[in-house]
């Protein structure tokens, strides 16, 4: 890079670029060849967080379309499409998604796309391959493989490393198997398996610099301090329903209400009964606020349609009262959210 800024010295000029939205890359880059190379070398992604300009975006796939992703900007109310997940597995599921070292990251997982004359499921039931989409050069890469391959597992990033627990290997077959991936050396490493195994789905959520493992239609959690220490089981009694951290704190939706869960406290916040009929969304923190993204209404007594949704609910949890506001619908996904996460860029 040379003379990105006449009259400007390059360190100086990377820095003034550094200040530009992420959404106004892609026009950075017709500028010059010079222009497209800043655009894209890790010293501007440096820069930004170095200026204060590095911004919080959500990473959200849907189940249609198949093995699409977007992005969203919560500043700007904008949605951003991702190049499709090269991925040969068709309509993607149960996979982690998880963001790290300023990438996005979607771990095993296996088909739930069905043969619509047989009825047969099409594809694996769980994969163990590794892909991460690079927002600098805008492109998905394939990555270190898992030890072993997985589905409906705990998948969260923890002190810069991303470490997956439990799962199945078949629709018969859960396992209690955990290991960690080094994002910078693109290596896996086993470590302390869960003390039990389910037959039911897991998920993970980081609290306090801990993770913990929660099965579905049990209280007791696994939680894992330190990689050396190993897991300890707790039970917190922890309401059942989809979950979301906002500054360090659990949100839980439960019954119609969003329930905050302090320690074996809990603390109702405000109501959720529109959501009653809406299943299938994601639910996650972002900043001060709480996102409900996506998901399918219905069918019920009343009415057998099923209607797949592109809505994004925000609720306010930081102020004195709790509020509910709307969000630009996602402008390609809708339906059943298949993964969400939080990117920093």
């Amino acid at each position: 890079m040379s003379e990105l800024i006449e009259g400007l010295p390059d360190a100086v000029a990377i820095r003034c670029i550094a200040r530009v939205p992420f959404y106004l890359h892609p026009k950075l880059e017709v500028v010059s060849r010079t222009w497209q190379a800043a655009v894209r070398s890790t010293e501007l992604f440096k820069a930004r967080q170095e200026v204060g300009s590095a911004e919080d975006l959500l990473c959200v796939c849907a189940f249609d379309p198949e093995n699409l992703w977007q992005l969203y900007d919560p500043l700007r109310d904008l949605w951003i499409t991702l190049p499709v997940l090269p991925s040969k597995i068709r309509h993607l599921a149960h996979f982690g998604v998880v963001c790290s070292a300023g990438k996005l990251f979607v771990l095993g997982g296996g088909s739930d796309a069905v043969d619509p004359l047989t009825g047969d499921q099409d594809g694996s039931f769980a994969t163990n391959e590794v892909w991460s989409y690079d927002p600098v050069l805008r492109e998905w890469a394939a990555r270190a493989s898992m030890l072993v391959p997985r589905a409906m597992f705990a998948c969260c990033a923890l002190n810069g490393k991303i470490v997956v627990a439990g799962g199945f290997t078949s629709c018969q077959k859960s396992i209690s198997q955990a290991e960690m991936y080094d994002p910078e050396k693109d290596v896996w490493i086993p470590i302390p398996d869960l003390h039990r195994t389910h037959n039911s789905a897991c998920s993970g959520v980081v609290i306090g610099g801990k993770l913990h493992v929660l099965h579905r239609g049990l209280s007791t959690v696994q939680v894992l301090d330190s990689i050396g220490s190993g897991w300890t089981v707790e039970d917190y009694g922890w309401l059942q329903g989809p979950m979301a951290v906002v500054h360090d704190a659990l949100y839980v939706m439960s019954h119609g209400l969003i329930v905050k869960q302090e320690g074996k406290t809990r603390k109702v916040v405000v109501s959720a009964s529109e959501f009653r009929k809406r299943i299938g969304f994601a639910m996650t923190g972002l900043g001060d606020e709480m996102y409900v993204i996506g998901g399918v209404i219905g069918p019920d007594r009343w009415n057998w349609d099923i209607k797949p949704v592109s809505d994004v609910d925000i609720l306010t949890v930081g102020g004195e009262r709790p509020t509910w506001r709307q969000a630009t619908p996602m402008t390609r996904c809708r339906g059943t959210i298949r993964g969400c996460a939080q990117l920093r860029i």
